[in-house]
């Protein structure tokens, strides 16, 4: 089983996959920015995003489809996955290999999302990197918050702004069940 949360920048799911993964410890964690990170070593991505590169979209299908299939453990995954036709594509490789897949959104208004970006630092030693770093979230707010309305039917939306236990409380009753 795959528990994909989702959400805005700064919506907070890292943070709840980390409290996911203190009550779940048999699950594993794979972010995919990670294959991103690589992809962006080897190829040009032309789009700065490279989630539009469709070998991001198989490979991300794949490692998840082989984490499961290799380690029979369930395989959480927090990453911001918002257009419409790149979740389909996959989510649909996850489900082809008989896979369920577990999707949240996390709702945060605008404003908390704004403040939770500026709050970060997220390379603490580049400030002007920081920055564009910051910007570049706080310019997908917008694209995320409509895509609110293209999820799949059987999304579950939480409330971002609720504490991080008793969100790892919905999403294993909801896993679970």
């Amino acid at each position: 089983m795959i528990v994909w949360v989702n959400g805005a920048f700064g919506s907070g799911k890292t943070t709840l996959v980390e409290e996911l993964r203190g009550r779940w410890p048999e699950a594993l964690v794979f972010d995919p920015e990670v294959v991103g990170y690589v992809l962006r070593e080897i190829v040009d991505v032309p789009t700065g995003d490279f989630q539009d590169l469709r070998l991001w979209r198989r490979q991300v299908a794949e490692f998840v489809v082989g984490l499961v299939e290799e380690y029979r453990r369930p395989v959480l995954v927090p990453m911001t996955l918002v257009n419409s036709s790149y979740l389909e594509e996959v989510f649909g490789a996850i489900e082809a290999a008989d896979l369920t897949v577990h999707h949240f959104f996390l709702k945060v208004p605008e404003d908390v999302l704004v403040a939770r970006i500026d709050g970060r630092s997220f390379t603490p030693d580049a400030p002007e990197q920081d920055e564009r770093v910051r910007r570049w979230c706080k310019e997908r707010i917008a694209a995320c918050t409509a895509a609110i309305d293209t999820l799949p039917a059987d999304t579950v939306f939480l409330d971002g702004e609720s504490s991080p236990g008793e969100l790892a409380e919905l999403v294993l009753r909801r896993a679970a069940g």
